[in-house]
């Protein structure tokens, strides 16, 4: 069973920036396309950006050109570089494999909150 564990959450002030981790086990790391997650408050999670296994990315225009995803396979980790932070960026952030559902094992995410 995969294991999904996301740290590296916490509060900045508009316009900071946050390096978000993902440490994944459980699965091959190195054939695993890792998702990126966000529920905001009265919101439902809403996929924002994605990494193949081969390093192929894409995001959503509201991140795109803040954001970027990069993955270090040696250390079956993912991460989430958000730069230019708004405070409509305040969720809770969570990983897990591309197109994954609520019926997928989720792991605990970790709070962003962006405000002055």
């Amino acid at each position: 069973q995969v294991q999904l564990v996301e740290s590296g959450g916490g509060s900045v002030q508009p316009g900071g920036s946050l390096r978000l981790s993902c440490a994944v086990s459980g699965s091959t790391f190195d054939v695993f396309a890792v998702g990126w997650y966000r529920k905001a408050p009265g919101t439902h999670c809403e996929p924002f950006a994605g990494i193949t296994a081969r390093g192929t990315t894409t995001y959503v225009d509201s991140v795109k050109d803040r954001f970027t995803i990069p993955r270090d396979n040696a250390k079956n980790t993912a991460y989430l570089q958000m730069n230019r932070l708004q405070p409509k960026d305040t969720a809770v952030y969570y990983c897990n494999r591309l197109f994954a559902t609520a019926d997928d094992s989720w792991g605990q995410g970790t709070q962003v909150t962006v405000s002055s």
